[in-house]
């Protein structure tokens, strides 16, 4: 007899698109940094939702805001004010040092703004010709999956068969500071980065390449745009992943942690002259700034800060990479990473990253594959210090048995 987790993957394959390639685990609760199936088994998430779930699975604090004002109003469109929107735009901006918000919804679509507000600043700003602003981005990045946004991939499977695509795009190596400046042109008004390629399989730039590049831009007056989605707000032991290099871009990108995971939110950060070509009816969304959404950030916001999110993830992440490289495990090319985002690359003669990740489930350790042979290593930042060394002990054991 069928159990109840092949019943519900079988639903899905059955009935879902085939647009993911799911480990064959069905869970259904989370708390901190421990997940549970549908069949009572526990795991560690040593993934986080691709980093949206910072805070912890359900942190409480998070979701008491969400369920206090889903009570009281959850949508005005920004047909009207909300009571929540002004003060979550404040205390986002003051965070980054920034002067104004732009709130979306998913990633994707703060990206597509980052891109629209930085063609308008050309044209108004640098005096680009009508349609001819160029944005350089880096080989190998992921920023989304929309149209335009697959435009400046240089990943072959995103862009397959996915064509026509948006011109305006020009792609350097990344960690080239050379190569991005030599690609500049009088049209170019962004560079949009991320400060460390994650689902390129955890890249990390050489050092001081963000400082290079924000000089190179600064030098020839265009936008330092950092996406920061994925490595920003705690993630890879700062704050912002650019205060590494202590860099302050001129846009940020924002998503994923914004909201720990209980909603969608995201956001663009910026400064007055770059957030401020929007003029009304220009740009929008339905749901972006919500009452919901605004209330459900600050919780976000406050409990990075107040828990001191960051600092535990870079302690717990040189614990982890150390213990990681003094196991010296033949199978392995590299281990790279900062603060809790870690990637262990495989030798090509191991086959991939998929099987040790399927291994690990049964272990109760929940790792996903990044570039096909990258095992990512990302837990909540909340995890604690004997439950994160469990875990990649069982990544040890996994990858000395290969």
């Amino acid at each position: 007899m069928d159990s109840i987790t092949d019943k519900i993957i079988a639903q899905n394959t059955t009935y879902g698109a085939r647009n993911y390639k799911p480990l064959p685990v069905v869970l259904e609760r989370g708390e901190g940094a421990f997940l549970w199936d549908v069949e009572g088994n526990r795991y560690l998430d040593m993934l986080s939702s691709y980093s949206a779930v910072n805070q912890g699975h359900c942190h409480p604090r998070i979701v008491s805001a969400m369920i206090d004002q889903a009570k009281e109003l959850t949508l005005t469109s920004r047909a009207f004010h909300n009571a929540n929107l002004g003060a979550f735009c404040e205390k986002l901006a003051q965070l980054c040092g920034l002067d104004r918000v732009l709130p979306m919804n998913s990633g994707a679509e703060a990206v597509e703004t980052a891109i629209k507000a930085a063609r308008k600043w050309g044209y108004l700003h640098k005096n680009v010709p009508d349609d001819q602003a160029e944005i350089i981005v880096c080989n190998d990045n992921f920023h989304g999956r929309t149209t335009t946004i697959i435009s400046c991939s240089t990943e072959e499977a995103y862009r397959h068969q996915f064509g026509p695509f948006t011109p305006g795009f020009k792609a350097v190596p990344f960690g080239d500071a050379t190569a991005l400046e030599a690609a500049i042109t009088p049209n170019t008004v962004a560079f949009l980065v991320e400060p460390i390629q994650g689902e390129a399989g955890i890249i990390v730039p050489p050092t001081g390449y963000l400082k290079f590049a924000s000089d190179i831009c600064k030098a020839h007056n265009v936008l330092l745009i950092a996406d920061e989605i994925q490595v920003g707000l705690g993630r890879t032991g700062t704050m912002f992943c650019c205060d590494h290099d202590e860099v302050k871009p001129d846009a940020y990108i924002l998503g994923k942690a914004l909201s720990g995971g209980c909603y969608p939110v995201s956001a663009v950060v910026s400064r007055e002259d770059v957030l401020g070509v929007f003029a009304p009816g220009e740009h929008g969304s339905t749901f972006g700034g919500n009452p919901l959404a605004a209330a459900i950030g600050m919780a976000a916001i406050d409990v990075i800060q107040s828990e001191h999110l960051a600092v535990r993830s870079l302690e717990l992440g040189h614990l982890a990479i150390n213990r990681l490289k003094d196991a010296k495990l033949s199978c392995v090319r590299d281990i790279r990473g900062k603060g809790l985002l870690i990637g262990v690359e495989l030798k090509q003669s191991v086959g991939g990253a998929r099987k040790p990740c399927e291994a690990l489930m049964k272990r109760g350790v929940l790792c996903k594959e990044t570039h096909e042979h990258v095992i990512r290593l990302a837990p909540p930042l909340v995890v604690e210090e004997k439950d994160l060394l469990v875990a990649v002990d069982e990544v040890i054991a996994v990858l000395t048995d290969l």
